[in-house]
């Protein structure tokens, strides 16, 4: 792993600082391509791409969820296993506030503010997983235990 292949970002000086093993997985970057799309540059199922979403709460709190990439959360759903009274997602410039990240590049690795963490149940289940790096273009892949450094809570939110 050559230090000038990939960038260093936030969440790459904490995944070595915590000494998580990673493989850096750049690819061309697409506007609104999503999930899909990486799955398809890298080659790699889209349900192993996994999705950090900033959702915020009715007191303007934020949540991390860590979502399979082929699918969706359910808010009213997530908010009721967190007994809250409602979830959306955060707008542009709030998530940014909270992860230091750019949307498309958002990894829960990192983040300017510590934020909770939820874990979609099924993303334990996958031998490999791969996430956003914290750069548009960048993911890491990662095994699924790595994420346990987060101090996740485990949840049923898919859609």
């Amino acid at each position: 792993m050559s230090k000038n292949n990939y960038p260093v970002t936030p969440s790459i000086r904490f995944l070595r600082a915590h000494t998580i093993d990673f493989e850096p997985k750049m690819f061309v970057y697409m506007e609104h391509g999503g999930a899909a799309h990486s799955a398809q540059q890298l080659g790699v199922p889209e349900h192993a791409v996994i999705k950090t979403i900033v959702l915020q709460n009715e007191r303007k709190e934020g949540v991390l969820v860590l979502m399979h990439g082929d699918k969706e959360v359910s808010t009213r759903n997530l908010a009721r296993q967190l007994g809250m009274k409602h979830l959306e997602l955060a707008d542009e410039k709030q998530a940014n506030k909270w992860t230091g990240f750019l949307f498309g590049g958002t990894s829960p690795f990192g983040t300017k503010t510590t934020l909770p963490v939820m874990v979609e149940k099924t993303i334990w289940d996958l031998d490999m997983i791969y996430i956003n790096g914290g750069k548009r273009g960048f993911l890491v892949a990662i095994r699924p235990e790595a994420l346990r450094v987060l101090n996740p809570k485990t949840v049923e939110a898919a859609a």
